[in-house]
């Protein structure tokens, strides 16, 4: 099995890294942490639509490129890697995949195209706060059509259009389909260490909103996303731990102490060697990740759950000892370590704690293995 890009691929990720190193260069980003309550680039966001990358997974049936998810991920790492301030991993791992996975065909006809054409910008609305996320404690509720409670933080949620929520209903869990912008619908920004990233706080109180996906099953519904999300995520994830690596090895090869440069010393040699394992650990899950998301795998959950703890892993260490290696520079405001340490701490929260996406991984092994002796047993 080949774990590479085919020259295609390559291709196209060569031309996404020389895009966006002209459009969003790090001072784009810088503009936008200057900038307190803007929470995105609106003219990077122009560009990146009319290339048509909210559309390369959607099928063309539904209004996108359907170029694939492999494709995706290749996009996924660049965006990584420039640290693009744009609601795209909201607007399309999170809200798009939800209505591929559990939109009627009449709502993949209505959403779907306005997703790739960039009309709409979509959120995913899940968290109601610090603590683990459990179905029978959803203080948000959906009835007679209307839903009432408050959501946060919602990535994205300060100027996405619309969400997806995860909201208790008659029957259990369930998704719905909220305008943002309609009537009963308030929201608050929230200070976070990652102020690109337009987190919100959504109060709801009454707004209108449809059913996505069959009723209670809204907790199944939001895992599948969610293990999508996480591969898509682990690409992003890869690309700003290679940027750390890259940018603590060419600081320590042109950084001098007592007469050499202080890549010679054991001690940042070792740094390095440790995120370059760590990052190398992660495009090896990441890449099954994306075999398995693209071939919609039987593996899928296994793969996503390991992509998402080594994503999780990886891009903490590469941020965190590309700023040591820098020494004390590293921790000022001058220097662009601390914009990598932001993103990262933000990508291992965004679809939930690496502590949950462990005991994820752990029971997912466990069941696997549970099938495979009662199978051999059966035999």
């Amino acid at each position: 099995m080949n774990f590479d890009y085919t020259d295609d691929q390559k291709a196209l990720k060569e031309e996404a890294r020389r895009f966006l190193a002209s459009v969003s260069p790090l001072t784009v980003v810088r503009a936008v942490l200057d900038d307190p309550g803007r929470g995105l680039d609106e003219g990077l966001w122009a560009r990146i639509v009319e290339q048509g990358w909210c559309g390369a997974a959607i099928p063309e049936s539904y209004g996108g490129l359907g170029i694939g998810y492999v494709e995706l991920c290749a996009l996924a790492e660049e965006l990584g890697r420039s640290l693009a301030p744009v609601p795209f991993a909201s607007s399309v791992y999170q809200f798009a995949e939800a209505l591929l996975v559990a939109g009627s065909e009449d709502q993949k006809q209505a959403w779907l195209p306005r997703v790739a054409a960039g009309e709409v910008v979509g959120a995913l609305a899940f968290s109601e706060g610090a603590g683990v996320l459990r179905g029978d404690r959803l203080a948000t509720r959906f009835a007679h059509g209307r839903l009432s409670g408050v959501k946060l933080p919602v990535t994205d949620g300060l100027f996405a259009t619309h969400a997806v929520v995860l909201a208790a209903g008659t029957d259990g869990p369930g998704l719905y389909l909220v305008d943002l912008a309609g009537p009963g619908v308030s929201r608050e920004g929230l200070a976070t260490i990652e102020p690109t990233r337009g987190e919100a706080q959504v109060t709801f109180d009454g707004a209108p909103a449809e059913p996505l996906g069959a009723p209670g099953e809204g907790a199944a519904l939001l895992e599948r996303i969610h293990d999508r999300a996480a591969i898509l995520l682990a690409f992003e994830a890869l690309g700003g731990a290679d940027r750390c690596l890259e940018m603590a090895r060419d600081y320590a090869l042109e950084r001098y102490a007592f007469g050499r440069p202080i890549g010679g010393y054991q001690a940042i040699k070792h740094k390095l060697a440790d995120v370059f394992v760590a990052n190398e650990v992660l495009r090896a899950n990441a890449y099954y990740g994306a075999w398995a998301l693209s071939t919609d795998a039987a593996e899928l959950p296994v793969a996503a759950a390991a992509a998402r703890v080594a994503a999780c892993n990886a891009y903490w260490l590469a941020s965190k000892e590309n700023i040591q290696t820098h020494g004390g520079i590293g921790f000022t405001w001058e220097a662009d370590c601390h914009l990598f340490y932001r993103r990262a701490r933000h990508v291992g929260l965004a679809i939930g704690a690496t502590r949950d996406w462990k005991r994820r991984l752990a029971a997912r092994l466990e069941a696997r293995l549970a099938a495979e002796a009662n199978q051999e047993s059966a035999r």
